[in-house]
């Protein structure tokens, strides 16, 4: 008997149940496949890392590396704060999945591991890893990069960094509270923050008492934002009798016993919901000092640094991870008789997409680059770092929002719905900016740089002059941002400061990116022929060539 149309159908599924003209599932595909971000590395001295780096991108890339990343949202840790038997344990259960996604981030070197490694360019190499891992997912990226910049904070106490650092540079993950000195690697988390204050930290109210050993004390307060509760020790500050100090707090105390760390909720976030974020409460903990006395803000300097950089790293992984699901739904979804990414409008969208997304992976890892020498002890490239960082991560960090948002919209309806894994890249990008102090904090931190260090705007000028000639439009930018200069102020500080971000981008694609990129970049952004919204490219940007080199496989 031969069967009847339903019976063919799978299922016994009727006609209007047919599925066409819907993109084919992403996986598998490389998320090293970024020609950006492959030259970035080779220019700033991690061309060693390129073969890790692309065996990292295939597994990110993976079926099973991006189930991990949707399992690990989708079931969201929870706070555990009693024992069956009613004794107080305050712990944070995640599913295995973001065990997976840890395990491989720590193995991978995307903690603290460059730390331990002489190699020039290992700072650069991390980076670029953790924007090609990046494609999973961002919760996990945080404890990973508390750990990274926990290492040059305790460094300003050698006798702890003599103990600690091993096991925080170690690329073995070893969840669970124990001993520290007991494990086979660390995490660290952070505890600046209180209600009353946020980023003004030096308003803090935890108190620190010292006691009859030198170097120990105890603390008392609230933290209003910890992420990462189950991370094995913690920088935080409180008022020590000498003013605002760092500690080192942790989770399990030498003699096995649990440190007072009683977690009184978890944050119900708009995003970054795998991450446990957390406040708790100190009441006699246990903590040592990192620094000395009255130098809290100073001895996390570097680690703010550290950290702001990973916020740039992370939005511009949101950012390639948004364009290359945008264009691979542009690929195969066809509309009025032609694929969408051959439509001319939809092509300017793609392409505007794609500069964004390379000005901000450029800029990343020159970032990288400066932060591995300024480790190695180049000043000139410390005075760039100074300035570059803060100004980087205003600008990319706020363009991450519009830019997820953009690309959402590539995919229509389709985009919106949690299948497709975009609201959860739009609810993750706001994160980015708020983290590590937000665009006011950041702006006026430009200023006070320029204020009280004048060799950093001379460094920021000196990147410029590398380009200098090259672009008629670039070098007027670098002359109206010398004017502004003098009349900078808190009211403008923004607009310098977005100024600074656009010309150094600028200047980063003159010197390294095809001409198409960089004249529709320098006409764009700089130029002003460009409207208010992504898609707005003029008629003369080559956007086929842009397309071309930005997404995977190439079109």
């Amino acid at each position: 008997m031969v069967p009847t149309p339903d019976e063919q159908r799978p299922y016994g599924g009727a006609a209007t149940h047919d599925v066409t003209n819907q993109a084919p599932p992403l996986t598998p595909y490389d998320a090293s496949d970024d020609t950006p971000l492959l030259e970035g590395l080779r220019r700033e001295g991690a061309g060693w890392a390129e073969e890790e780096l692309r065996r990292l991108g295939r597994q990110a890339g993976s079926a099973q590396a991006q189930e991990w990343a949707d399992l690990a949202n989708r079931y969201e840790p929870e706070l555990r704060t009693h024992d069956r038997y009613g004794n107080r344990v305050d712990e944070v259960e995640f599913h295995p999945s973001w065990h997976h996604l840890m395990r491989t981030a720590i193995a991978e070197g995307l903690a603290a591991s460059p730390w331990g490694d002489a190699r020039p360019g290992a700072h650069v190499a991390r980076t670029a890893g953790g924007i090609v891992w990046g494609h999973t997912e961002a919760g996990h990226g945080c404890p990973t990069s508390m750990t990274y910049a926990a290492v040059p904070a305790l460094r300003r106490q050698p006798e702890l960094a003599k103990v600690y650092e091993p096991l925080l540079t170690s690329r073995e993950y070893d969840p669970g509270l124990r001993v520290p000195t007991d494990k086979r690697g660390l995490l660290a988390g952070m505890g600046m923050t209180e209600k009353q204050g946020g980023s003004d930290v030096r308003t803090n109210t935890t108190a620190a008492t010292p006691t009859a050993e030198p170097g120990v004390y105890t603390l008392r307060g609230h933290k209003w934002f910890t992420s990462a509760p189950m991370c094995d020790v913690f920088l935080v500050l409180a008022q020590a009798p000498g003013g605002l100090s760092c500690f080192l707090v942790p989770r399990v105390l030498p003699d096995g016993t649990r440190n007072t760390f009683r977690i009184q909720r978890l944050k119900d976030k708009l995003g970054n919901r795998s991450n446990a974020s957390s406040e708790p409460e100190f009441d006699g903990t246990v903590a040592w000092l990192v620094g000395p006395e009255g130098q809290g803000v100073k001895t996390i300097i570097e680690m703010v640094n550290c950290t702001r950089l990973d916020c740039v790293m992370m939005s511009a992984a949101l950012m390639r991870k948004s364009l290359v699901e945008a264009g691979h739904h542009a690929r195969h979804r066809s509309a009025f008789g032609a694929r969408l990414v051959d439509q001319p409008l939809m092509r300017n969208v793609l392409a505007d997409l794609a500069l964004e997304s390379e000005a901000a992976t450029t800029l990343t890892l020159r970032l990288a680059g400066a932060a591995d020498r300024a480790i190695r002890g180049d000043e000139g490239e410390a005075a760039f770092r100074r300035i570059a960082t803060a100004v980087g991560k205003y600008w990319v960090t706020k363009r991450g929002p519009a830019f997820t948002a953009e690309a959402l919209e590539c995919l229509g309806g389709n985009g919106y719905v949690e299948d497709s894994g975009m609201p959860r890249h739009y609810r993750e990008a706001p994160l980015l900016s708020i983290w590590e102090g937000s665009g006011n904090v950041n702006a006026l931190d430009v200023l006070r740089a320029l204020g009280r260090e004048p060799g950093t705007a001379e460094a920021l000028f000196s990147e410029f002059a590398l380009a200098r000639g090259a672009d008629a439009r670039l070098d007027a930018a670098v002359a109206r941002l010398k004017d502004r200069l003098s009349g900078a102020s808190q009211t403008t500080a923004r607009r310098l400061v977005e100024d600074m971000a656009l010309t150094l981008q600028a200047s980063l694609l003159v010197r390294h990116a095809p001409p198409a990129v960089a004249d529709a970049f320098c006409a764009t952004r700089l130029g002003g022929d460009w409207g208010h919204a992504f898609g707005t490219l003029p008629e003369a940007a080559d956007l086929d060539a842009i397309v071309r080199r930005s997404l995977p496989g190439r079109d």
